[in-house]
């Protein structure tokens, strides 16, 4: 029985096994003299075990009495997890050793951090749940600090890990209401107390709680007010795997509590996800417009763009779900793409974010700057760009489920941020003629920045058909919506 069970779990096994001997070996033979290979070891292994699930995995299989689900949902997620974190430790590389920070604990910090993502989005109690998010948000508390002698770096961990604190303090109250009110903490258990119409109110309570502790995660409003203050204080890298792998794994973990464990009672958590929708499409479109620092304003593009993905799981239905997932994964596309031009923004030796410093950067590096427009001008969904589909995508999704007020809001938000997406465009290309960013671009920084706006800018044609994104996200919904 445990045998069959741990065959299951065959991949997170795998690497929390690799970040345990990765941290004897470094610390018994030359400490940060083994950061490089480490780093290049984790990619590779993230991108390996990527590959295994998704070649191996079919069906869908349980360990530990229901406590861990291995399904085309929870794989759709961990192949995009691990895919993302290993693209951030690509083009990270460079700009880590440079700025002397490439310590061996980045690597085993990542990997940990990465487990417990898998684990959340394979969560089926509640239990399991607490383990992956906690797993998750300690390695990534301690490596936002990573830069040890910066006070804005030391801010960001200590306001990540205090709030954090508070996020999982109002988790574990609801999931102790849950368990109170059901009886259990499965979500099998769960979901039959949790039905139309007849949950008790503590219940209800319970649920408010839940999802307001996993809100705080995917830096949904108003929930969101470590979001920029921790993308500006992190290392540039850092705030780049923020931006990506946990927002996946906490949006899939959002879909599996409602769906699995009160996938009876839409219309009880229905209200509550599209109340902080419409909420972070605002705040984020709305409070980004002001931002002169680019990191502080993608921290409000995330809390937009999740507000977007909320959208996919208001409708409750199989296909929000599906544009949900394509959702997500184009963002993660559009991130780790831009996050490869900010990593290179360098003025006379020292990195810089301010918007500012882009002015005129088109008539210096053309190439570039285009392909930081393309990325923009998707983010801020300008069609034939995939952008616009996985907007699209969520927009659609509403309708059909009669939110049609919902996708209004929807395209409103949209406008009103297109602005801060279009005006760095325009200060590239028109801003006043001055010395800008004079920064070299790494070999693996520019294929990753060019490989993703290429994507973006071709994924849409009938040839290419989003490389089969949207056959995936469908399987991995109808898996989860059942």
């Amino acid at each position: 029985m445990i045998g069959a069970d741990l065959t299951i779990l065959i991949p997170e096994i795998i690497l929390a096994l690799f970040a345990m001997a990765a941290l004897l070996a470094a610390v018994y033979t030359t400490k940060d003299g083994l950061a490089p290979a480490l780093t290049w070891g984790t990619a590779l292994l993230f991108a390996v075990m990527a590959f295994y699930i998704a070649v191996t995995g079919e069906g869908t299989r349980v360990a530990f009495g229901g406590m861990f689900v291995d399904d085309a949902f929870a794989r759709f997620a961990k192949v995009t997890i691990l895919l993302s974190a290993a693209a951030i430790l690509v083009i990270s590389h460079d700009y880590m050793q440079r700025t002397d920070l490439l310590r061996f604990e980045y690597p085993v910090l990542v990997t940990l951090a990465t487990i417990g993502m898998m684990m959340m989005v394979s969560a089926g109690d509640l239990i399991a749940l607490y383990m992956g998010l906690e797993l998750q948000s300690l390695a990534l508390y301690v490596i936002a600090s990573l830069r040890r002698d910066s006070v804005r770096s030391t801010e960001a961990g200590l306001k990540y890990f205090i709030l954090g604190a508070l996020s999982s303090g109002l988790l574990l109250y609801g999931a102790s209401l849950t368990y109170g009110y059901a009886g259990t903490t499965l979500f099998s258990g769960i979901v039959q107390t949790a039905t139309a119409g007849e949950m008790p109110l503590g219940l209800l309570f319970g649920l408010v709680f839940v999802l307001s502790g996993l809100a705080f995660k995917v830096s949904a409003a108003p929930f969101h007010m470590w979001t920029p203050d921790v993308y500006e204080g992190s290392p540039t890298p850092i705030t780049a795997l923020f931006a990506t792998a946990p927002k996946v794994a906490a949006m899939a973990l959002f879909a599996r509590v409602v769906y699995d464990a009160f996938g009876g009672a839409v219309g009880d958590w229905q209200q509550i996800v599209a109340f902080l929708a419409i909420l972070s499409m605002f705040v984020g479109a709305i409070a980004a417009i002001g931002q002169t620092d680019i990191k502080r304003l993608m921290a409000y593009s995330s809390i937009s763009h999740m507000g977007f993905a909320l959208m996919g799981l208001a409708a409750g239905t199989e296909q929000g779900v599906q544009a949900m997932l394509i959702y997500m994964a184009i963002y993660v596309t559009m991130n780790i793409g831009t996050f490869a031009f900010i990593l290179t923004m360098e003025k006379d030796g020292r990195h810089v974010t301010e918007i500012s410093a882009l002015s005129s950067f088109a008539s210096r590096e053309g190439t570039k700057a285009l392909a930081l427009l393309v990325l923009m001008f998707s983010l801020a969904g300008v069609p034939p760009l995939v952008g616009f589909f996985g907007k699209y995508a969520v927009l659609w999704a509403a309708v059909e489920a009669g939110m049609a007020w919902l996708a209004i809001a929807g395209v409103i938000a949209s406008v009103i941020g297109a602005y801060y997406y279009l005006r760095i465009v325009y200060l590239m290309y028109f801003g006043a003629d001055r010395e800008g960013l004079d920064g070299r671009m790494g070999v693996l920084q520019y294929g990753g920045l060019m490989v993703m706006a290429g994507l973006i800018a071709l994924a849409w044609l009938p040839g290419i058909n989003l490389l089969g994104l949207e056959g995936m996200a469908a399987q991995a919904a109808e898996t989860l919506v059942r």
